[in-house]
């Protein structure tokens, strides 16, 4: 009789041990802060803009969805979506970007890469630096990892 009651126990645990996973980190951008490199265009024209002061261009992805930003003279902060689709890559959203408007200096990548934010949909970390693509092929913002800064 004992047998009849723990071979459906045991077959309905090993059903259900199969059908959990180990969920993976929800956000793997979350907690992480970097600093900008350069700016890539697939326009040869435009071709690559590099961060006289990478310092003066970084983002803070907080544990909340939201993402901080210092844009030179300015700051700014957007919720994001992020979601991976694999190995160190996934999709980014950025949400509407609320900035200051102070006026920087003319050699300043402040109002360019503000608005290139707004048009980032996936991610790539490859060679320790986060590579944010545009839609459209649009270009590439290239980070590197920088010291957490608090909001």
């Amino acid at each position: 009789m004992i047998k009849n009651t723990i071979a459906p126990i045991l077959a309905a645990s090993a059903l259900l041990a199969a059908c959990t996973t180990v969920p993976e980190s929800a956000d793997p951008l979350a907690g992480t802060s970097w600093r900008l490199v350069e700016m890539q265009s697939m326009d040869d024209a435009q071709g690559t803009t590099r961060a006289d002061n990478p310092d003066r261009y970084t983002i803070t992805f907080a544990e909340d969805s939201m993402a901080y930003m210092k844009l030179d003279c300015n700051r700014g902060r957007s919720s994001y979506e992020s979601a991976s689709t694999g190995a160190k890559q996934g999709s980014l959203e950025f949400g509407n970007i609320a900035s200051t408007m102070a006026m920087c200096p003319p050699d300043s990548l402040s109002e360019k890469l503000g608005q290139q934010l707004g048009f980032v949909r996936s991610y790539v970390m490859r060679d320790g630096r986060l590579n944010m693509a545009l839609m459209a092929d649009g270009g590439i913002l290239v980070w590197e990892p920088t010291e957490l800064e608090t909001p």
